[in-house]
């Protein structure tokens, strides 16, 4: 496909994304891909999804400890929380959470290709879509938006490089890093705020009343010192806190705090391997276990004879 043609066609399925399905397409990779193209690491070590979703929740990564070269073995990233947990949508809504992904694997490993994923793998990964981040980087894997109810743990299937076929892949230690997410966000790339997260006062002041919209937003007016009157809108599906007479502080919250969700990112390290470094080490055991076993028969047979030689 022609080069133009190919970013004119990208360009249509992004603005497509963003306005058929706004609130799914925001709340995952797709953003992180659009800010950060190159890498979702940031050189300080942070996840640029956490830029977004400002609420952190732990997550779990798995990985073996090692493995030998051009090998498949599963990666997981669990994103627990309790099951039948609703959230708001974009039009006020309660919905159900949604997960998501990325695993940013060292270099030469990637996903397994579909012909030597094994069964009870495939079982695991079932209902799971994977994508890479972009096509330079197909060590970096994301997944999502999946219902969250049923994808608690996202499965990774992948293959290890193999040094023999790879020259600049050598058999050592690798850092993985892994990120994961239910929920929406409480910002959007563009800085605005969704309507995931409290709403503060802009002032200090006086609310001198609260109005309903007919689109389901409200409107708080707080009075500051003198006449001025500030308008603060509140998107729809947020709970107003406060009441007129109320006193509220500039940054104080106006509403509740609907956020379910949240963030969060763990960094860990897995060995590629060499098969023979371990025959090579069973080799050394045995002999020294060898050696261990003859020495003591050895001393034995010597006793005997001293033992022999004094009667």
């Amino acid at each position: 496909m022609h080069p133009l043609r190919a970013l004119v066609l990208s360009l249509l399925l992004a603005s497509l994304t963003l306005f058929v399905q706004p609130d799914t397409a925001r709340a995952y990779p797709f953003w992180a891909q659009q800010v950060a193209p190159e890498t979702p690491r940031e050189a300080t070590g942070k996840i640029v999804c956490a830029n977004c979703h400002l609420a952190e929740q732990s997550i779990q990564l798995e990985v073996p400890q090692a493995v030998f070269p051009d090998t498949v073995f599963k990666a997981a990233v669990k994103v627990p929380y309790k099951k039948g947990t609703l959230e708001l949508a974009g039009d006020g809504s309660q919905v159900p959470l949604q997960v998501g992904a990325v695993l940013m694997l060292p270099e030469g490993f990637h996903l397994a290709p579909e012909d030597r994923i094994p069964e009870d793998l495939r079982e695991e990964m079932e209902g799971t879509y994977y994508s890479t981040y972009n096509t330079d980087s197909d060590n970096v894997i994301i997944v999502g938006p999946l219902p969250g109810d049923e994808h608690q743990e996202l499965v990774f299937p992948v293959l290890s490089p193999d040094p023999a076929q790879q020259s600049s892949i050598h058999f050592g230690k690798y850092a993985v890093h892994g990120g994961g997410n239910r929920g929406r966000g409480q910002l959007y790339p563009t800085g605005e705020r969704s309507n995931n997260g409290p709403w503060m006062a802009d002032v200090t002041g006086e609310v001198t009343g609260v109005d309903a919209n007919e689109d389901g937003s409200q409107v708080v007016h707080v009075a500051t010192d003198g006449d001025t009157v500030v308008d603060t809108v509140i998107p729809v599906g947020l709970e107003v806190i406060v009441a007129p007479g109320e006193t509220v502080a500039a940054g104080s919250p106006l509403t509740n705090d609907p956020n379910q969700g949240g963030f969060g990112q763990m960094d860990t390290e897995i060995v590629l391997q060499s098969p023979w470094r371990i025959w090579g080490m069973l080799g050394f055991f045995a002999l020294i276990l060898a050696t261990q076993i003859f020495f003591v028969l050895k001393k034995r047979q010597v006793e005997r004879v001293q033992a022999a030689g004094q009667l």
